[in-house]
């Protein structure tokens, strides 16, 4: 299936859409995709087929945002936790991912065309070289897009992000950059695998887990939460509709929040503004190299 889905909305699902549309609508959604083995146990599937299909429903979620006018998008497609599971299941996500990155790359144009922005986030030393190579040339290929963005998080989890971005700023203090006295909150969002991108307005976790799984922890202290029980292949746009509506029930509490927040937000300095600048431009060189990073074992 394409990366970019064909409209499937009917006529009903499009009037609520344009209804909502008159309300507040998030700028930006995160997605915790959980569901898919259950969906093929229950299906009585293999679990690839529950995985591709949950693949399927990302590029069909991802159009429907796009109808709704939501122009970024961040789905937790592989967590570092998922290295645990069976070599066999390891080896088929890989596969899987693999194919679908290759059909991203073959739809360069389409991709274009919509304007979509790809960027993964993760811990991409994990992960193997070839499936680095292509997230590298797709990230690349749509750099410049700015109609829409897809951020997919894979290879990653909160601890391995904030501890990295610690490390980013331990290493720049004894590089004397900046000293422990410019370290604050706001520094730490900037150095952070998600430095691109304001926090989500709304996440959506289905297969009716109520717990987050290592997943935004920092970016989504003023995020409006939505569960829902529906396995991730069954997620379909009355799903969406009713996650947007409890969005624009739950608004003017967050505005609040995030306003209050806001006035305990420190400004970056010219010093701590040239270690970012610095920091980014290390980020950029490394990702221009992906291929060459070793695999951590």
């Amino acid at each position: 299936m394409s990366w970019i889905a064909k409209n499937s909305l009917s006529w009903l699902q499009t009037l609520a859409i344009k209804v909502l549309k008159t309300g507040h609508v998030p700028k930006h959604v995160a997605i915790i995709m959980d569901g898919n083995r259950r969906y093929a146990n229950k299906a009585k599937v293999e679990q690839v087929e529950g995985h591709t299909k949950g693949f399927e429903k990302l590029a069909e979620t991802f159009q429907w945002c796009l109808e709704f006018g939501i122009l970024e998008v961040t789905v937790y497609a592989f967590s570092i936790e998922n290295f645990k599971r069976s070599k066999k299941e390891v080896d088929c996500l890989m596969n899987l991912t693999k194919q679908k990155l290759q059909r991203l790359l073959d739809e360069r144009e389409k991709m274009m065309e919509y304007g979509v922005c790809v960027r993964v986030i993760g811990n991409l030393s994990l992960v193997p070289q070839d499936i680095r190579i292509l997230m590298a040339e797709a990230m690349r290929i749509t750099k410049h897009n700015n109609r829409a963005f897809l951020n997919v998080a894979f290879s990653y989890s909160s601890r391995d992000e904030i501890t990295n971005a610690v490390r980013d700023v331990i290493r720049s203090v004894k590089d004397g950059d900046i000293t422990t006295d410019d370290v604050d909150e706001n520094l730490i969002s900037k150095c952070l695998y998600t430095y691109k991108s304001e926090d989500p307005d709304l996440l959506i976790r289905t297969s009716g887990e109520v717990r987050f799984s290592d997943f935004l922890m920092w970016q989504t202290s003023y995020t409006c939460i939505y569960f829902t029980k529906v396995f991730w292949p069954e997620f379909n746009a009355w799903d969406l509709i009713y996650a947007v509506f409890y969005y624009q029930r739950c608004y003017s509490d967050m505005v609040k929040m995030k306003d209050d927040c806001q006035d305990n937000v420190s400004m970056l300095n010219n010093k701590t503004k040239k270690f970012i600048y610095k920091l980014y431009k290390e980020r950029e060189i490394l990702f221009e190299n992906v291929s060459t990073i070793p695999m951590i074992e």
